[in-house]
């Protein structure tokens, strides 16, 4: 792609911020597009042996003076007798009623993981994989544009990600898939065995970042006799997204193309009974057909092309 070319439209909920790896705190950034239901930002880090206290603040602004609002204010306490989260708003200049949860699901010298699920009428916050609270919107979320941290907190990683569409509308909490850091990225090509070959239910998770100048983009799943009845290919040069037959056949996806430069981007692949379904960047996109048997007997995720790997999940 020429530099003074310029990219398709794609609708903001297509596009993903890309994850930033050890930022200093404080830290304040824009969240791309704002948030809105359903989007997710996952904060891995570590909690520094005599943290007193840290915060993440999501606000309606950046600005120093006046101090922007802030929809959601998280922050753990350390340092009291009995350790415990406060969340509150930020309105006007002033704190409203804050809300006490006792316990601290985190614990000072340890590493965690901390997603921020945004719904239609409150967020939800799990640590380590487990429900933690939820906090009822004051403000609107429509209003929240930045993210700020601050205090006692060694961060590793931020991202921002949508829900999962394949359990839309059920009561099951999203997990929160570690991104890999910087320093220790998978190396492509990228090969995972799959012992147990593929069943209902199962997800395959990749995310990755488009590099400068991109050539292609792979993602293959081949059986024991190293046939490959199942690939997903990115085609740079003409822009397309397609399955690819074990005997060659195309079958083009109808979607915005995401593959572009400097892009980051998640496949998101649903095992299910006569197939799998393709997710892009938290966008279901149809489906492939493949026979139960031929799903069980599937042996190698392989992954290739012009990426940085930052996550590979089965």
């Amino acid at each position: 792609m020429s530099a003074d070319e310029h990219l398709d439209p794609i609708p903001d909920s297509f596009i993903l911020q890309p994850p930033v790896f050890h930022p200093v705190v404080p830290y304040v950034t824009t969240i791309f597009g704002g948030l809105y239901t359903g989007k997710m930002v996952m904060l891995q880090g570590v909690v520094p042996l005599r943290a007193r206290r840290f915060q993440v603040d999501f606000q309606c602004g950046c600005c120093l003076h006046p101090r922007p609002d802030i929809a959601f204010h998280f922050s753990p306490r350390f340092y009291t007798v009995k350790p415990h989260v406060i969340c509150n708003t930020l309105q006007g200049g002033l704190w409203q009623k804050e809300v006490r949860w006792p316990g601290v699901a985190l614990q000072r010298g340890a590493s965690f993981l901390i997603l921020f699920l945004f719904e239609n009428e409150e967020a939800k916050v799990s640590v380590n994989g487990q429900h933690f609270l939820h906090y009822r919107y004051r403000l609107p979320l429509s209003r929240v544009d930045t993210l700020g941290i601050f205090g006692d907190i060694l961060v590793k990683a931020v991202g921002f990600l949508n829900t999962n569409p394949f359990v839309e509308g059920s009561r099951e909490y999203p997990v929160g898939y570690p991104f890999l850091l910087s320093s220790s990225r998978l190396e492509v090509p990228c090969s995972r065995t799959l012992p147990r070959g593929l069943w209902p239910g199962q997800v395959i998770v990749v995310r990755g970042l488009v590099l400068q100048e991109p050539k292609d983009f792979t993602l293959s799943l081949r059986d024991g006799a190293t046939h490959v009845p199942v690939t997903l290919r990115a085609s740079f040069t003409d822009r397309t997204l397609a399955w690819v037959s074990s005997w060659g056949r195309k079958k083009l996806i109808s979607a915005p193309f995401l593959f572009y430069p400097q892009r980051f981007f998640e496949v998101l692949l649903l095992c299910q009974e006569g197939g799998l379904k393709l997710a892009l960047n938290g966008q279901g996109l149809g489906a492939t057909s493949l026979d139960q048997k031929a799903l069980e007997q599937l042996r190698e995720l392989r992954i290739s092309g012009s990426v940085h790997l930052y996550c590979v999940h089965y």
